[in-house]
């Protein structure tokens, strides 16, 4: 991929310093597609429009979620609109009207083609109003039939042929998915500048039949049914320490260099929350959104909070300024350490927590006590997308945590 990356740019940095003057791209609604596999596009609604300072500024919509991107560059009619806080950007080449180009996340080595159009607000192409109202619970099972099944609950909401929702899994949210019902078909996207989520599914009244794909590099089924009734199991069951550990260690740098570990003074007779994360991981975002206003919140409170970051970036110096830029977007104020590089695999990443069954997901929060006891072990994070379930999830850490502090 990189040969052929840098063959594009090159390209692009020709096509920009000829001599014409280049249109502005137009100001409002545009729709923009991302290629995934079976040929099938991805869309998501933006905004582009200039701040008062004259710069280009974008605002993406999926359902209730609004992501403002400001780090935009434009020469000539060559456009990159580098993604808040991920590594991931689109590069492109734009007229009043369109953009064409691709999305890129070189850690990863992946190039998706991406198209956008100005003017057109529809998110999905609609002929007619769905069959069925998904309205409700949906009891849902992705690869089913293989070693890598996994269980789902499906949260939707649907008015006038318009539906929002997740899907919600034991370690984390597919976050703020928006689309339609049209005929027998669901349609459901997102895109948050790391993942690309596109979910087609054939609707009966009780059943969903459908393909979730992510990016162009990754597709699986699922199938789900009507189901009030379904809960996932809970994320405080799933992870735990081996037998043999009765506490939980590590030493790893920050970004300033400094190895850090928890028989740091800072850390003595403290309530400790550990962070394992990902710079580049959307539920770890929320999960970091979270604490960071849990902190500004109660700052006179005995309470520290570090994060472990296993990171895809190639090199050490990459995986410290992707770092950086999630504490500076973010206003980060507690120490993310780099635990791992050119990886985030969660066997590898177990392997740096031996003391842990697994790292079964981005992120996990340990839950210390004063006495340096691992009191509780949350495994995922689901955010704001999750509705109630997200409200529910505030209101016992607050309490869980106050349990902590008073003791």
């Amino acid at each position: 991929m990189n040969k052929w990356f840098y063959f594009w740019a090159i390209t692009i940095l020709m096509l920009s310093c000829k001599e014409e003057m280049k249109e502005e791209p137009n100001q409002g609604a545009w729709l923009g597609q991302l290629e995934v596999l079976d040929g099938h596009k991805l869309p998501f609604n933006f905004n582009l429009s200039k701040n008062e300072n004259g710069r280009y500024e974008i605002e993406i919509y999926n359902a209730g979620e609004v992501i403002t991107v400001d780090e935009i560059e434009i020469v000539q009619d060559s456009i990159k609109i580098q993604m808040p806080v991920f590594e991931g950007y689109i590069l492109g080449i734009f007229s009043k009207n369109s953009i064409k180009g691709n999305f890129v996340k070189e850690s990863l080595d992946r190039v998706v083609p991406f198209e956008a159009l100005y003017g057109e607000k529809k998110r999905f192409s609609t002929n007619e109003r769905g069959n069925v109202n998904v309205s409700g619970i949906w009891e849902t099972e992705f690869s089913h039939g293989t070693p890598d099944y996994y269980m789902a609950k499906g949260i939707f909401a649907e008015t006038e042929g318009k539906v929002t929702g997740t899907f919600r899994t034991p370690t984390g949210d597919y976050r703020f998915l928006e689309g339609v019902s049209t005929g027998d078909s669901l349609k459901l996207s997102a895109f948050d500048g790391a993942h690309a989520f596109l979910f087609l599914a054939k609707v009966t009244d009780s059943t969903l039949n459908g393909t979730f794909y992510s990016d162009k590099h990754f597709k699986e089924p699922f199938v789900a049914r009507r189901n009030e009734s379904f809960e996932l199991p809970e994320a405080d069951s799933l992870t735990f320490l081996n037998k043999g550990y009765d506490k939980f260690d590590f030493a790893f740098p920050d970004t300033n260099g400094n190895t850090v570990s928890l028989t740091d003074k800072k850390f003595e007779n403290k309530v400790v929350l550990v962070q394992i994360m990902g710079s580049w991981c959307p539920n770890c975002l929320d999960e970091t959104k979270f604490y960071v206003n849990y902190l500004e919140e109660n700052k006179d409170e005995d309470i520290e909070v570090v994060a472990l970051a296993f990171e895809s970036a190639k090199t050490k110096e990459s995986a410290f300024k992707n770092i950086e830029r999630l504490k500076k977007r973010i206003g980060v104020a507690y120490p993310i350490l780099l635990a791992q590089y050119g990886t985030y695999d969660k066997v590898k990443a177990q392997e740096k927590l031996p003391m842990l069954n697994h790292v079964l997901s981005y992120p996990t929060t340990l839950f210390i006590d004063k006495r340096g006891k691992v009191r509780k072990i949350h495994t995922g994070f689901n955010g704001p997308a999750t509705g109630e379930k997200y409200i529910a999830f505030k209101k016992e850490f607050n309490a869980f945590v106050k349990l902590l502090l008073n003791e």
